[in-house]
C-alpha cells in the first residue's frame, strides 16, 4: 500500500515536472512574440519620428526662406534708396566737379 501511495507521488511529480515544461516552452514562445512585437513597435515609432522630424524641418526652413527672401527684399529697397540719393547727388554736382576738373587742367 505503501508502494502505490510513492507511486501515485511520482506520478504526480512526473506529471507536475511535464505541466512546468509546458509553461517555461509557453513563456519562451511568449517572450519571443513581445520581442518580436516590441521590435515592430520600435520601427513604427521610428519611422513617425522621422516623419514628425521632417515636417518640423520643413516648417523651419519655410520660416527660414521666408524671412531670408523679406530680409533680403528690405536689403534691395534699401540699396535702391542709397543709390538713388548717391545719383541725386552726382548729378546735382557734376558740372561743379567738371568746372573744377577743367580748372585744374588749365592752371597745370
Amino acid at each position: 500500500m505503501a508502494e502505490s501511495k510513492i507511486t501515485g507521488i511520482i506520478k504526480s511529480l512526473n506529471a507536475l515536472e511535464d505541466d512546468l515544461d509546458s509553461l517555461n516552452s509557453k513563456v519562451g514562445d511568449m517572450k519571443k512574440q513581445l520581442s518580436v512585437k516590441a521590435l515592430s513597435e520600435i520601427d513604427i515609432l521610428l519611422e513617425k519620428t522621422r516623419e514628425m522630424a521632417t515636417k518640423e524641418a520643413e516648417i523651419l526652413i519655410n520660416a527660414s526662406k521666408a524671412k531670408a527672401i523679406s530680409e533680403s527684399a528690405k536689403i534691395i529697397q534699401d540699396g535702391d534708396v542709397k543709390l538713388s540719393e548717391i545719383q541725386s547727388k552726382i548729378d546735382a554736382n557734376f558740372d561743379e566737379a567738371v568746372k573744377h576738373v577743367v580748372s585744374t587742367v588749365l592752371k597745370a
